[in-house]
This record gives structure tokens, sequence and C-alpha cells, in this order.
């Protein structure tokens, strides 16, 4: 539970999920990059993907995978336990991918709506929280055939 001192660090935890799923969605790499620390580790083997170390690797990683696609990530529900200057969060969260004609036909359908948790480990540096893991699971995927 939050104690009122930790108002502050709670909503600041917020606003940069939030900041999190408009530059991803907006496609603001280097906005994007810029709310993880240089050693963050990205894990997405739960929902089928990778595990990596480092956020350029992890940048490379999301770029070649929805660069091109139109996406939508929304989050809710933040159970947050801060400690000092480290906190966990789960986010409930769902994101919809719609690839271009391209990849949809390379990937075999027209895009999915994921629903599942964000799994995060926050660092306060230099004053400002910043996510420094992150592991995605799923709980349910629609994946969308290709139209005809």
């Amino acid at each position: 539970m939050i104690k009122a001192e930790q108002i502050e660090d709670y909503l600041a935890i917020c606003e940069v999920k939030a900041r999190y799923c408009r530059f991803l969605d907006t496609k603001d790499w280097d906005s994007w990059g810029d709310l993880f620390t240089d050693d963050f580790e990205l894990d997405t083997r739960p929902s089928g993907g990778t595990q990596t170390q480092s956020r350029e690797e992890a940048l490379r990683i999301v770029r070649a995978a929805i660069g091109d696609a139109i996406t939508a990530h929304q989050v809710h529900s933040p159970e947050v336990r801060i400690e000092g200057d480290s906190a966990r969060v789960v986010w409930a969260m769902q994101d919809r991918v719609l690839w271009p004609a391209d990849k949809a036909a390379q990937m075999g359908n027209a895009g999915l709506t994921g629903y599942g948790h964000y799994h995060e480990r926050y660092v306060r540096q230099a004053g400002r929280w910043r996510i420094a893991a992150q592991t995605l699971t799923r709980l349910h995927m629609d994946v969308h055939p290709l139209p005809g």
C-alpha cells in the first residue's frame, strides 16, 4: 500500500508508464528509450518473445517487431510497491497491433489484440524514475485474420 509520503513517487511512476505507452505508439523512439536505464532488462519470453539486457538492444528488438505497425497500448490498475529508490509495479495491459500489408502477409494475420501484464522494476536515478526491468506476460491474444 502506498503511504502518504510516497504519493509523489507513485504519480511520477504512473507518468513514466503513461509516456511509455504514448511514445511507443507514436514511435518516438528517442523519448521512449530515455524512459529506461542503460542496463534495462527486457523479458518477453512468457509471451513468446526473447530476453535481452541493454536499453539499446531492447530498442532494436522492439523497433524491428512493431516499428512499422499501428499500435495502441493501454495500461491500468497499477499495483505499486515503493522501497526507497526502487519500486515494483504490475500493470494490467492491453495492446492492439495492426501490421502493414507486407508484414501482414508475412505474419499470416492482420494483427493482434493482447491482454496481460507488465511486471516492472523502477529505479530512481538522478531524481528521475526509470524502468530498469520489464517482463511481459499474456493471458490471452486475439489474432485478427487477413481480410478476405
